[in-house]
């Protein structure tokens, strides 16, 4: 998998919640921000939010998850939401300026304010090695 060095990647409290329930794996979300990283970018929402596609276990990724991050190339993802296909089709309109206004200060952290945030479980640190 080719990752940028210095590229990190965060999920959100809620996000791990239910990564962990759907059993959606580190690696998996690794993977799925290397392909960001490359250019696969399933639907840029603008803001610097992107939605990608992740694949249910023995299944494609169309039938599988949509997971919304906020994503600055070669410097930092955050994984903040997720939904499975068949439940839902998409986000609003209104969700999707949420996000864009919540990516705009999450993307803006300083190292100090992240490491605060990570410290009270606000995010978790994804390991990419």
């Amino acid at each position: 998998m080719e990752m940028s060095r210095t590229l990190r990647i965060f999920k959100s409290s809620w996000f791990q919640r239910f990564a962990r329930k759907e059993g959606i794996a580190d690696m998996v979300l690794c993977e799925t921000i290397a392909r960001a990283e490359n250019g696969q970018i399933d639907a840029e929402l603008g803001g610097e939010v992107i939605k990608q596609r992740i694949a249910r276990p023995g299944q494609g990724r169309s039938k599988g998850y949509r997971v919304i991050i906020f994503f600055r190339r070669g410097a930092k993802a955050f994984v903040v939401y997720g939904f499975q296909k068949s439940q839902r089709a998409n986000i609003d309109d209104e969700e999707q300026k949420q996000f864009k206004r919540a990516a705009k200060h999450v993307l803006a952290l300083t190292e100090k304010q992240l490491a605060e945030l990570l410290k009270r479980g606000d995010f978790v640190e994804v390991n990419t090695e």
